[in-house]
C-alpha cells in the first residue's frame, strides 16, 4: 500500500481515495489518445510522481451526443474490473470532476495500442500472434466470469504495458449481463447460452435508439449483432477470431470500402485467408468465425475457455504463466 493521509491514490480500492483529487493533483502531459468526446492526457501526481493515463471527457459533448449512458457504463465496468484486480485491463484508480469535465484516473499503457505493433510489423510471427492471443483468451475468461461482454475488442482497444502485456480498455460499449454475477457463475446459463437480448427495458431506458444502430466497431463486429441485435460472451470470441486473423496476415479479415459492404460479408462470412497463414491459426480463426453464436469454439464451455486454449495453436503455451 502507500502511505494514508495526502492525495495519494490509493492503490488497494478504487472507492477509499483518501481526499478528493483535483486536476491541481496531477501535471498534466502530452495527448496519448483522442475519443469522440473525450481526450487521454498522460500525467503525473505530483506527490508520488507515478505516471497516470487521464480521460477527461466534456460534459457539454456528452449531453450533446447523448453518450451519458456510455459514460456510466465504462465507469461501472472499469470498478468491476479493478475491485475484482483482474490482469489484462486498464485499472480506474479515482474519478473526480469539475464544472465542465469528468476525469478518470486509469493505468498508463506505456507502449500504446497492438494496432500499431500490427502495422508497424506488417503482422506478427506465430509465436507472438500466440502469446497475445493467449493473453486475450485469458482476459475474455475474467470478463465473462464477471458477467460483462466487451462487445468491442479490437487492436485498437488493447493496449500494452511497460512490460508489453495487453490492458484491455474502452467499455464504453460493454454489457453488464448480470452485476451480481460472482467469480464462480459459468460463463454460459444453459437456459440462455449466454445471450442477451436488447430487451423492452432497454429499448425503455433508450428511447432514441435507432433500429439500424449496433455498437462495435464496423471490421470486428459479430453477425448477431447486425442480424438480431443480441450480444452473446460469443461475440467477443468472434472478435478474438479477427484479432487472430489480423495479426497473422496484417489485416482484418472483413474488408470493403463501406461499412454496408462490410456488414454484407460478415454476414455471409465472405473473407479468405492469404498465401503462407499459418496452417494451426486458420483453423483457430475458421472455428471462431463462425456465423451461428453457439457454434464458435469456447460458446459450449461453461468455465473458462478450455476449448480454446486446448487448440494446437496455443501448443507450448503456459497459461498459468504466460
Amino acid at each position: 500500500g502507500q502511505p494514508v493521509g495526502g492525495n495519494v491514490v490509493n492503490s488497494e480500492s478504487v472507492t477509499t481515495t483518501p481526499a478528493r483529487r483535483t486536476t491541481k493533483d496531477f501535471i498534466f502531459g502530452h495527448v496519448i489518445g483522442e475519443g469522440s468526446f473525450s481526450t487521454v492526457y498522460l500525467t503525473k501526481d505530483i506527490h508520488s510522481a507515478k505516471e497516470y493515463a487521464i480521460k477527461v471527457c466534456e460534459k457539454r459533448h456528452i449531453m450533446r451526443e447523448k453518450k451519458s449512458e456510455y459514460v456510466k457504463r465504462e465507469k461501472d465496468v472499469l470498478n468491476i474490473l479493478s475491485s475484482a484486480q483482474t490482469p489484462f485491463f486498464v485499472k480506474l484508480y479515482c474519478t473526480f470532476q469539475d464544472a465542465e469535465r469528468l476525469y478518470f484516473v486509469l493505468s498508463y499503457a506505456k507502449n500504446g495500442e497492438l494496432l500499431q505493433y500490427i502495422n508497424k510489423l506488417g503482422n506478427f510471427d506465430i509465436s507472438c500472434t500466440r502469446f497475445y492471443a493467449g493473453e486475450i483468451i485469458l482476459a475474455l475468461e475474467h470478463l465473462h466470469r464477471l458477467g460483462i461482454i466487451h462487445r468491442d475488442l479490437k487492436p485498437e482497444n488493447i493496449l500494452l504495458d511497460d512490460k508489453m502485456h495487453i490492458l484491455i480498455t474502452d467499455f464504453g460499449s460493454a454489457k453488464i449481463v448480470n452485476s451480481s454475477v460472482t467469480q464462480t457463475k459459468s460463463v454460459t446459463t444453459p437456459e440462455t447460452n449466454g445471450e442477451v437480448s436488447s430487451s423492452e427495458q432497454e429499448q425503455q431506458q433508450r428511447p432514441t435508439r435507432r433500429r439500424n444502430s449496433f455498437v462495435g466497431t464496423a471490421q470486428y463486429v459479430s453477425p448477431e449483432l447486425l442480424t438480431d441485435k443480441t450480444a452473446h460472451f460469443a461475440s467477443d470470441l468472434w472478435a478474438l477470431g479477427c484479432i487472430i486473423y489480423q495479426m497473422v496476415s496484417g489485416l482484418p479479415p472483413f474488408r470493403a470500402r463501406t461499412e454496408y459492404a462490410i456488414f454484407q460479408k460478415i454476414i455471409k462470412l465472405e473473407y479468405e485467408f492469404p498465401e503462407g497463414f499459418d496452417s494451426d491459426a486458420q483453423d483457430l480463426v475458421q472455428k471462431l468465425l463462425v456465423v451461428n453464436a453457439s457454434e464458435r469454439l469456447g460458446a459450449q464451455d461453461t468455465n473458462g475457455y478450455p476449448s480454446v486454449k486446448n487448440h494446437p495453436m496455443f501448443n507450448g503455451i503456459d497459461f498459468e504463466n504466460i
